[in-house]
């Protein structure tokens, strides 16, 4: 597995994996029968807790600071955001030269 994918998969999982933790501890303290409200908090919990961190991880990189950074990151599963190739942008394509027609008369 690439670097760049196991550490996006990280990134991924682990919000869920808490999402589910974090749902397990709510449904103990509640009498939750139905399986599509413990769904529904499990996906919002790993939402909320993906996003806040991420939040944080953004605003530790703004401040320069990589300590806010870095525990921002650990917390949702890999301590820097994943590293993606830069790509370059290709010059537009002439349509009508690859329809037959022809793209220097107007």
């Amino acid at each position: 597995m690439p670097t760049g994918l196991f550490v996006s998969f990280m990134r991924t999982a682990v919000p869920y994996l808490v999402g589910l933790l974090l749902a397990l501890v709510a449904r103990a303290g509640f009498d939750i029968d139905s399986t599509t409200v413990t769904a529904a908090v499990t996906v919002a919990a790993g939402i909320a807790y993906y996003l806040v961190f991420r939040l944080l991880e953004l605003l530790g990189e703004r401040l320069s600071g990589t300590f806010l950074q870095n525990l921002a990151g650990v917390f949702l599963g890999w301590a820097r955001p994943p590293a993606y190739p830069k790509f370059e942008a290709l010059e537009p394509v002439d349509g009508a030269r690859y329809l037959g027609g022809d793209s220097t008369s107007g």
